[in-house]
């Protein structure tokens, strides 16, 4: 308990680049609000040296709260906003795309060659081996083709 009667400001500001470090590790954001609780009791403590660790952990809990909080209602949407909506997302990417059978394929559930993937098909019609059919949807996995 001696040590919670001694705090410092720096012992807050090491505690926020600990927490800042493992935010770096892949916590998604939820260590953010702590760091900044932390940053915020750094400057506190600076200001009103006389400040007490029983209300210092007050202030820590609450700043935590609130600044998690706060991240994940107005700045998380931020860090979600692409210009590459079909990045991961294998079969998007192929839409528009032509290909040529390298097997006949039947109405119904098939499969056709893209690149080096065989990727399942749904045809509504059939096609002989060597037609160019285009990709013009998926569904989940399934890719929907027709004739170009």
């Amino acid at each position: 308990m001696d040590f919670l009667q001694s705090l410092q400001p720096w012992h807050w500001l090491v505690f926020c680049f600990l927490m800042l470090a493992m935010e770096a590790l892949g916590a998604g954001g939820f260590l953010l609000g702590s760091a900044a609780a932390a940053l915020l009791l750094a400057l506190m403590t600076w200001m009103m040296p006389s400040l007490d660790w029983a209300s210092q952990m007050i202030w820590f809990g609450v700043g935590s709260l609130v600044f998690t909080l706060a991240y994940w209602k107005l700045f998380r949407r931020v860090n979600e906003k692409t210009d590459h909506h079909e990045l991961n997302q294998r079969a998007a990417q192929l839409v528009g795309r032509a290909v040529v059978l390298e097997e006949e394929l039947l109405p119904g559930l098939g499969r056709v060659q893209v690149g080096d993937t065989l990727w399942k098909v749904d045809a509504e019609q059939s096609y002989e081996k060597g037609s160019r059919v285009k990709i013009v949807g998926y569904e989940g996995m399934i890719l929907k083709i027709e004739s170009c």
